[in-house]
């Protein structure tokens, strides 16, 4: 069983609990006006690697996963595209260390294709966009029926999920945009986390190295009371499901 990744980060501490090995996979079916790793679409680029390979990059730094409880996350790119190579993975971590194991997903794929991958999953970061179908359309070259499916279908089988949310000036921060996305979000089951990130502009000498235009140049970063303002109208549409309910 093989894969491609991109990269790896043995002391992420942003990308679920404690500190954890961060494994970017390489290859995306999206195309996001702000992706900061857009070196990772390119299905073909990257390096190819086994299991063995990977168990041998994190044995060094064990000791840090389990003291902090910690673990691995798989980010991308877009990580279900390999499902059967990370669900390998997975279990390897599982019946080698009985690691906690995370997956930070757009959400944009087929359920059959990783309900053997969901078994070994302790955790998804799923990424919603933009819940208007149309402008996320826009924003990402897809669609958003199958991440909202998804979504739904990690609910209906109790997998814990973080929720995040870019936003974006102009992009993401419309006020009947954020009252659907919070409507959505309350009426799931399984959301332990959400986090609003704000738009940065860090990856933008990626797309500039590769010779790409970037899509959002001259769009600002939120200002903090932007982000305020966003979370209080998610905030107000995850309660108005809540009351209705």
């Amino acid at each position: 069983m093989k894969g491609r990744i991109h990269s790896i980060e043995t002391f992420g501490t942003v990308d679920g609990p404690g500190i954890r090995f961060v494994l970017f996979m390489q290859g995306c079916a999206l195309q996001c006006m702000y992706c900061h790793n857009p070196d990772t679409w390119d299905p073909s680029k990257g390096r190819v690697v086994e299991v063995q390979d990977i168990i041998g990059e994190m044995e060094p730094y064990l000791e840090y996963y389990r003291r902090s409880g910690g673990g691995i996350t798989v980010t991308g790119g877009e990580p279900t595209l390999q499902a059967p190579f990370l669900a390998a993975l997975f279990k390897e971590i599982k019946r080698r260390w009985g690691l906690h194991t995370a997956l930070d997903s757009s959400g944009f794929c087929e359920t059959e294709h990783v309900r053997e991958l969901m078994d070994v999953t302790d955790l998804v970061l799923l990424d919603l966009k933009q819940i208007d179908c149309i402008k996320h359309e826009a924003l990402t070259s897809q669609p958003n029926g199958r991440i909202l499916h998804f979504a739904k279908w990690l609910s209906d089988i109790g997998k814990p999920v973080w929720i995040r949310h870019v936003l974006v000036p102009g992009i993401t921060d419309g006020r009947e945009d954020l009252e659907a996305l919070g409507a959505f979000i309350g009426s799931l089951g399984n959301v332990k986390k959400f986090e609003l990130l704000p738009y940065h502009r860090m990856g933008v000498y990626k797309w500039q190295e590769l010779k790409r235009a970037y899509p959002l140049d001259g769009v600002p970063e939120p200002t903090d009371r932007e982000v305020q303002r966003a979370l209080a109208l998610i905030e107000a549409g995850r309660q108005a499901v809540c009351t209705c309910g």
